[in-house]
């Protein structure tokens, strides 16, 4: 086995084999994510090219973050049942497919299913359930960093592949866009089979932080079936209707909204797309930083209040933009500003999740978790383009998702505060 061979090699250089497993998993976050960005590139082409309204191609890109949600929350129960290694090969092959076919779109129904059905079962089949997955079984200790660093993976791919994808797709066509994604993802799949391990203990070593290898918890039945039970203990909760209602609200701000909408809403303030899609990269260029320090900050602080902040500043940005003048300095000042917020709400939701329910548990109830963000994602995807077609203006639904983003703030102070012994597991 060649990772059994490395973590050996690893070790002597005082190298955690569960850092190799955090850059796999970043490489396959950034490349599969980065498949999920494409429709806000191609949106605009497709409207123009085959006559279709807003509207029309947000519905397909609605359907895909509708099943990206669905299948989050049996992304983490699949994964323990079946493996990581067989689930990321599964999921890289079905969004090659997905795209590939894509490219060979001519009516909306063709888009629906390439675009929206499988590339949102492909994505929603590791989601940030696999990052949530590699910082709970891989590390007792800096889990918070190594989700951080994760999250950041997720939103980077999501963020920084978006300006040559709009470069490819204004100068060569939006079906050369899709090809650097397809790629990519054949390339982490075989990384990921060569290379990944589903526990520690499958090559001798503990989690990092830890001294004593642990075995294989056992965990009975289908994948369905054990989603469905984590779900059954977690209903009861407040943390857990929160933690999904919270989520639900992030999905709607930046999924939904400024993903998929933030380059047409430029593009109606006379913004290029490739400008537009330059400022989605800063943003994911200060979301890596600020979604890094935001695992850092929640191995440390009450989550509650670090959510808190979080929610609030995103509401306030988003309010502000439609009322900015769209030139370079206020378009950079939301870049920043939003990015450092962008997916710094994972780190300490997955955290809490963790701390309510236990590390084995922790995925599963942050899949269900993020179905609610996906599909919170959805709505606003195609409630924002339905109603920039009605009404001619992103303006109230950008104002709306932001007073939204401030009830959350208010909500997730109703948490219960857990135990310190429970903290510092």
């Amino acid at each position: 086995m060649l990772a059994a061979s490395l973590a050996p090699w690893f070790a002597r250089r005082g190298i955690h084999y569960g850092w190799v497993m955090v850059g796999l998993t970043f490489l396959t976050s950034v490349c599969s994510s980065a498949a999920v960005s494409l429709p806000s590139v191609i949106l605009l082409p497709l409207t123009q090219e085959f006559g279709w309204t807003r509207g029309d191609v947000s519905g397909a890109i609605a359907l895909m973050l509708a099943l990206f949600g669905i299948m989050a929350p049996f992304a983490g129960a699949l994964i323990l049942r079946y493996g990581m290694r067989s689930v990321v090969v599964i999921s890289a092959v079905m969004v090659v497919v997905a795209l590939t076919a894509t490219t060979f779109v001519t009516t909306q129904w063709h888009l629906w299913i390439s675009l929206g059905l499988i590339l949102g079962t492909a994505a929603g089949m590791t989601a940030l359930a696999l990052s949530a997955t590699v910082a709970n079984r891989w590390f007792a200790q800096r889990r918070g960093l190594a989700m951080g660093i994760l999250t950041a993976a997720f939103a980077a791919g999501q963020l920084t592949f978006l300006p040559g994808a709009a470069w490819l797709a204004t100068t060569y066509g939006w079906r050369m866009a899709i090809f650097p994604a397809i790629v990519g993802c054949g390339v982490c799949a075989v990384l990921y089979v060569l290379l990944a391990r589903d526990w520690p203990a499958d090559i001798g070593i503990a989690p990092f932080g830890e001294s004593k290898v642990q075995a294989r918890p056992a965990m009975a039945g289908n994948a369905v079936t054990i989603s469905l039970n984590v779900l059954r203990e977690a209903i009861p909760t407040r943390a857990f209707w929160v933690l999904a209602g919270t989520f639900f609200i992030c999905g709607l701000s930046t999924a939904g909204t400024v993903q998929q909408h933030f380059i047409p809403f430029c593009a109606d303030n006379g913004v290029t797309a490739v400008r537009a899609a330059s400022f989605l990269a800063m943003m994911g260029v200060f979301n890596f930083a600020g979604t890094i320090c935001s695992g850092w900050l929640s191995d440390r602080f009450d989550n509650r209040v670090l959510l808190g902040w979080y929610y609030g500043l995103r509401g306030l940005s988003l309010i502000w933009l439609p009322f900015s003048s769209f030139d370079v300095f206020s378009l950079s000042l939301f870049a920043v500003f939003f990015g450092l917020d962008f997916v710094a709400t994972v780190p300490p939701t997955v955290r809490l999740a963790a701390q309510h329910f236990g590390a084995t548990k922790a995925p599963i109830v942050f899949g269900w978790a993020f179905s609610c963000h996906q599909l919170g994602g959805a709505l606003a995807a195609l409630a924002t383009g339905v109603s920039r077609d009605a009404m001619g203006s992103y303006l109230p639904a950008f104002l709306a998702v932001g007073l939204i983003c401030l009830v959350a703030t208010m909500a997730i102070f109703t948490v219960p505060k857990v135990r310190p012994a429970t903290v510092a597991a």
